[in-house]
């Protein structure tokens, strides 16, 4: 036999002598622990099964004193929930632990053991199921073997309880923002009426809320002693020629009093004051408010009319205060009209109130919508869409992450059929995405749909405080 084939038949007996110890009846390493496990029957059966349990030190030495925790799971499935099979062990020998187990249906029931001893702790899983002969070790040699609550799930596994994975990635992260809103006047368009002088209404031409009026269109007439006074001066001043600063006082009180220039030309072309003056409206819009009626007395400075131009529109939606952060001016926005067969309206924000809502913690949120065609009306109920773009951040699918209380926790895939949590700390998220923050990188391969059947297998590996 040459020298070549001499080493070729060396190899080949190291390499079954190391595949023997992995997967045949010997030591398995469990933390600090080394663990050989034989089952009575050989083939697992649906009922009674007894398991034995030898442990070893770190120095190869039977370990006696430890406590174990045994117990072979079947995961959840669709509606059915996990089903337990715990056995208790008691020791019969240094370092040998005997116990039964009884799996209630056939199937696949991987058998974790648990091992504490002077302080140290080691967990191990093999892979067993009904009718099938022996153990696998499914955490050995592996990496990840050592991280608590990893677990294996085979091809055959995967396919029926539905697991998919999916990459971490760093993509353009953008946040929807949902709020209550309704239709409002635009403050800057408001115009109220109001005289600086005593006096009666005379006719009423806006006669009632809501009525449509035009600029230099008469609202109402007015008599009032003091202005029927000063028009009177102010011809006088024409009749008898007088110029200078008597002419232009007496003017100027008509103008300040509101009195149009071109009404004074009309005064001043008939040469007779008016008794009733019209008051013309000083802006396009509509009537919204009415303290008057004709007949009615008024003071100086009383508001007698308000009008509103709907010309342009404002809506007000109200933004909780943990989304505030995410909202700018300038950004882009979407209003819909629920009521009125979900219209949609595009807009941007326009102004960010600087003050809170004390009794819904909610910040206002101002939008303008042109409304020339009159179709938006004040008081309007409407759905505000904003939309944050938050640039690129690394994300994971929203459906790989299991909420446990505070903790937020993923799988990772770490090749062979082995599953790891790993916790991490999250920040924005979307209907697709979840922003992480710490605990992942770029490229990490996560479950995204059968983690939560995942989870209770996990949990019974790593103890709940991992979680």
């Amino acid at each position: 036999m040459d020298y070549k084939s001499l080493l070729f038949i060396l190899f080949i007996a190291i390499w079954s002598t190391a595949a023997g110890a992995a997967e045949g009846p010997g030591f398995h390493p469990a933390g600090p622990f080394r663990v050989q496990v034989e089952l009575d029957p050989e083939t697992p059966r649906v009922g009674k099964n007894r398991v034995r349990v030898l442990i070893h030190n770190e120095a190869g030495k039977p370990l006696g004193g430890a406590a174990l925790k045994v117990v072979a799971v079947m995961p959840a499935m669709g509606s059915m929930p996990a089903m337990y099979a715990p056995a208790e062990m008691t020791e019969t020998g240094p370092g040998r632990y005997e116990g039964e187990f009884e799996p209630s249906m056939g199937g696949e029931w991987p058998l974790t053991i648990d091992i504490e001893a002077d302080g140290d702790k080691g967990s191990i899983t093999f892979d067993l199921a009904t009718g099938r002969k022996g153990l696998r070790c499914a955490t050995c040699g592996s990496e990840g073997a050592d991280i608590p609550g990893t677990v294996r799930v085979d091809p055959a596994r995967r396919q029926l309880i539905g697991i998919t994975t999916g990459r971490v990635k760093r993509k353009k992260l953008r946040i929807s923002i949902r709020a209550a809103g309704n239709i409002t006047y635009d403050e800057t368009r408001l115009t109220d009426v109001a005289l600086k002088f005593d006096g009666w209404i005379g006719e009423l031409y806006a006669d009632a809320i809501g009525k449509p009026v035009k600029k230099g269109r008469p609202l109402f007439s007015v008599y009032s002693p003091e202005l029927l006074s000063a028009q009177e001066e102010y011809l006088e001043t024409l009749k008898r020629g007088l110029g200078g600063r008597m002419r232009e006082a007496a003017h100027r009180r008509l103008h300040l009093w509101d009195i149009s220039e071109a009404q004074i030309d009309a005064l001043k072309h008939s040469g007779k004051a008016r008794e009733h003056m019209p008051i013309p409206a000083p802006a396009n819009g509509v009537v919204i408010e009415k303290q008057i009626v004709a007949g009615s007395a008024f003071r100086a400075g009383q508001r007698l009319l308000r009008i509103a131009d709907l010309s342009r529109v404002w809506v007000e939606a109200r933004v909780y205060d943990y989304e505030l952060p995410l909202v700018k001016v300038g950004m882009e926005a979407k209003v819909i009209l629920p009521e009125l067969q979900d219209r949609e309206f595009k807009a941007r924000v326009d102004f960010i109130y600087p003050f809170m809502e004390g009794d819904t913690r909610t910040a206002r949120v101002r939008l303008a919508l042109d409304n020339s065609d009159g179709f938006l009306r004040p008081d309007m109920y409407a759905h505000v869409h904003l939309k944050a773009r938050l640039g690129k951040r690394l994300v994971v699918p929203e459906s790989a992450v299991v909420y446990s209380g505070r903790s937020r926790v993923v799988f990772l895939d770490l090749g062979d059929g082995r599953l790891a949590p790993r916790r991490i700390r999250t920040g924005r998220r979307n209907r697709k995405w979840i922003e992480v923050l710490e605990g992942l990188e770029e490229g990490d391969i996560v479950v995204t749909s059968g983690n939560f059947l995942i989870a209770a297998e996990s949990r019974l590996k790593a103890g709940v405080e991992q979680w």
